[in-house]
């Protein structure tokens, strides 16, 4: 018999993120709007709580769930920011980033063969952790609904199909910026509570909304979300591969038992440093978001003036904007032709699947004067066309 593969991942690309940023970094000059990294350092309270805990010899196993300090801080962060309660003991595991989370949930919820929803645009994560885990991705196509999964749509889903098991969702938005207002997500939630599937909910981004206060899908679906959290967005922690886990303690102990088999634990110096991170953090999350805004402010009235169309960008920190109709829609061949003569990077919105065909994805995770920069040589450039 020869050698062969698991042929699951022959379905699998390298990631279009980096290879297009890659492409864009070896251009002198460029600037690069194109990975989602908070370009701000963590908090240095954060800082000092970590050198601590190596001075403190925190180099062993951490319990398999994570500290008992940072789930308490999780669920006692949860709890005012969101109004969610979660048992630190029972209810909350941490995870090394999110991405293990959400392939922990897939792992630990699907069986072969089973459905799971995805609202597109999305961030290709999300239908890797599906299908490595054998289940079906039924993408579904919300440009014409503003980015966001309505009761229609989600009802028109699940009857053109029969093996649904849950509906991810990821607000504010990874690549669209979009996010939902409290009255959509109660609509969404009472078209949810009609069928027997979970929610797989994304939340990363929750910290950083501009207007409305995010709300927790899992406060109207407690006992069937699965939320996915973490410190990597809020707290400018990308490198330290913090992830929360948490739902109600019936699907925690499956989910825990993925967990332990994923990774046996997280790192326990890291989870110090979340410790102090989701206690004692939050002028610096403020002071960032509001950061982040000033920024949207300047990018798109700069987008909007070259002639693109720009969605109402809510949250997170990417502007997600079809390209101006004199370019067509070629949305890869004109992100070539941006970053090596203008020397503005962004993503080919393709890459995020249906729905994203002729957008592109900026992230504004820059210092206000790069995006300042960027937005002028585009108007430049396009003007010149």
């Amino acid at each position: 018999m020869a050698l062969t593969t698991n042929e699951l991942f022959s379905r699998i690309k390298p990631s279009q993120i980096r290879e297009f940023d890659e492409l864009f970094r070896s251009v002198e000059g460029c600037i690069p709007m194109t990975i989602g990294e908070p370009d701000f350092d963590m908090p240095e309270n954060v800082k000092r709580a970590a050198i601590k805990a190596i001075e403190d010899n925190a180099s062993h196993y951490a319990h398999t769930s994570g500290e008992i300090g940072v789930r308490k801080a999780v669920s006692e962060f949860l709890e005012k920011q969101y109004n969610l309660h979660y048992d630190p003991e029972t209810e909350i595991v941490m995870t090394v980033g999110a991405t293990e989370g959400l392939f922990a949930a897939a792992f630990g919820l699907l069986n072969p063969g089973d459905q799971v929803i995805i609202p597109s645009p999305y961030f290709p994560l999300y239908s890797y952790a599906v299908e490595l885990n054998r289940g079906e991705c039924i993408l579904v196509d919300t440009s014409d609904t503003g980015f966001l999964m309505t009761p229609e749509l989600l009802h028109k889903t699940m009857a053109e199909n029969k093996n649904v098991k849950a509906l991810f969702l990821n607000y504010p938005s990874n690549p669209t910026g979009a996010t939902y207002t409290k009255d959509e997500l109660i609509a969404l939630a009472d078209a949810i509570k009609q069928y027997d599937i979970f929610v797989l909910s994304d939340e990363i981004y929750s910290e950083i909304t501009y207007g409305e206060k995010h709300t927790s899908i899992a406060t109207l679906l407690r006992d069937r979300t699965i939320l996915f959290q973490g410190a990597s967005k809020a707290f400018a922690m990308t490198g330290w591969r913090v992830g929360v886990l948490a739902a109600d303690a019936k699907w925690m102990k499956t989910l825990f038992l993925a967990h332990q088999q994923l990774v046996t634990t997280g790192v326990t110096v890291s989870n110090r440093a979340a410790e102090e991170a989701f206690r004692n953090s939050a002028p610096d999350v403020e002071k960032m978001r509001s950061e982040y805004e000033k920024r949207r402010n300047i990018l798109v009235p700069a987008l909007q003036e070259a002639g693109f169309e720009v969605p109402a960008l809510k949250g997170a920190f990417y502007a997600f904007a079809k390209i101006p109709a004199k370019f067509g829609t070629d949305d890869k061949a004109f992100c070539r032709e941006i970053g090596m003569n203008a020397k503005v990077g962004m993503l080919p919105g393709s890459i995020f699947g249906p729905g994203g065909e002729g957008y592109v994805r900026m992230s504004y995770a820059l210092s206000t004067e790069m995006v300042a920069e960027a937005a002028e040589r585009l108007k430049t450039y396009i003007a010149s066309k």
